[in-house]
């Protein structure tokens, strides 16, 4: 049943950083074309200023592992229920959850129940690991917005309803983030000069990546820095970080570190190899064609489970996995150590001619993720849900 009210009304569940990011382009993108929507659920501070209601911060609730979920459970359960509750009482007209699969399934399921429109933007990798789940998908989801050419394969197969929209990093390409005069101008302020090489640290955007991930980067760089002492070190900030706290929580460093928190593809466009955590990031890395080596760590038991699982692909790095081969090297859990890191970072910090020809495959990326546009491709995709009976649905 939709709700009667003039202004159609949306749920969204955006609990992660690239995610609220993506879904705070949407609410931009109605806000600059004037289509007024009471949108409410999980997003970040960015997406409350455009007047997004917040019952769940995406800050909080970006947590991934099974030790660190327990960890926040009651937290989570709390907000689950007041989506839960908040569905019930204000009947959104359609109920959009991107990634977080754990949470969203479950969420899916009692939207789905109380006879709600559920679209899943941001597929969960179940492709890779767990393909079972595509069996939640057939039963509690309408729609799939899907970010990659072969997700829309995977999904027709499958008998799901599904569009392939792209991937929103393609929209933050407003600029050219690789001209040589903005770059100099960035590495500059910074105090990095032309000739001199520059390696960024990407532990990753959540707190739990900082904790499995800061400690072994600044090793693998204090590892470098002994062999080349005119290397210069950068720890690339997440933009929802507070850098003062992160400040506070690095431990001490033997060699000169300097932080960055910029937009992310501006600080990428200063290096010149970066040590990535698994993720999103691997394709802003690859889009400016910066050659990476690829970490991740989780809890033990987590890491378990995800070798169990992930039985369908041969690697773990979202780079790898759109060029369909190994783009960059990635080591997981206890191979992600400081001396393979080291060497095979040395091999493009050190090596003109490696890494000239690794970047110019990276340069390749941005054709595998489709065209610009993506954000109205998705308000496109959801304007049937806000029509009713007599209206235009004119966004």
């Amino acid at each position: 049943m939709q709700n009667e009210d003039c202004n159609p009304r949306i749920l969204i569940v955006a609990a992660e950083a690239s995610s609220s990011l993506y879904a705070q382009r949407l609410l931009e993108h109605w806000k600059n074309t004037g289509f007024e929507v009471e949108a409410f659920g999980i997003g970040s501070r960015d997406m409350e200023a455009l007047g997004f209601e917040c019952l769940g911060r995406s800050e909080d609730m970006a947590v991934v592992g099974v030790t660190e979920i327990l960890a926040h459970f009651s937290e989570i359960r709390k907000v689950f229920h007041s989506l839960v509750d908040a569905a019930k009482l204000r009947k959104p007209d359609v109920v959009l959850l991107l990634d977080y699969p754990e949470f969203n399934f479950r969420l899916a399921k009692k939207m789905s129940q109380l006879g709600l429109k559920v679209v899943y933007y941001i597929s969960p990798q179940i492709w890779a690991w767990r393909s079972s789940r595509v069996q939640l998908v057939q039963k509690y989801i309408d729609k799939m917005l899907v970010l990659f050419p072969f997700e829309k394969d995977f999904y027709k197969t499958h008998g799901v309803d599904v569009e392939f929209v792209g991937h929103p990093l393609l929209d933050e390409l407003g600029v050219d983030y690789n001209d040589p005069t903005e770059v100099r101008h960035l590495r500059g302020k910074y105090g990095f000069g032309p000739q001199d090489r520059v390696l960024g640290l990407m532990p990753g955007s959540r707190r739990s990546e900082l904790a499995h991930h800061l400690k072994t980067q600044l090793e693998t760089a204090e590892l470098l820095y002994r062999k080349n002492p005119e290397l210069k070190i950068a720890l690339l900030v997440a933009p929802h970080f507070d850098l003062d706290k992160i400040k506070a929580e690095i431990p001490e460093v033997n060699f000169p570190l300097t932080l960055v928190k910029l937009n992310p593809f501006s600080m990428i466009s200063m290096m010149d190899v970066i040590l990535v955590a698994s993720g999103t990031a691997t394709l802003m890395v690859g889009i400016l064609g910066k050659p990476m080596v690829i970490m991740y760590k989780m809890s033990a038991i987590t890491g378990w489970l995800a070798k169990i699982f992930v039985r369908s692909t041969n690697f773990f790095g979202l780079i790898n996995l759109i060029h369909q081969k190994k783009v960059a090297p990635e080591f997981f859990q206890s191979e992600a150590n400081p001396a393979n890191l080291a060497k095979n970072l040395e091999a493009y910090l050190f090596d003109n001619k490696q890494r000239e020809q690794v970047s110019k495959e990276l340069l390749k990326t941005s054709a595998l993720l489709g065209t610009q546009g993506i954000t109205l491709r998705v308000a496109e995709a959801l304007k049937p849900y806000f029509e009713k009976e007599g209206s235009d649905g004119s966004f």
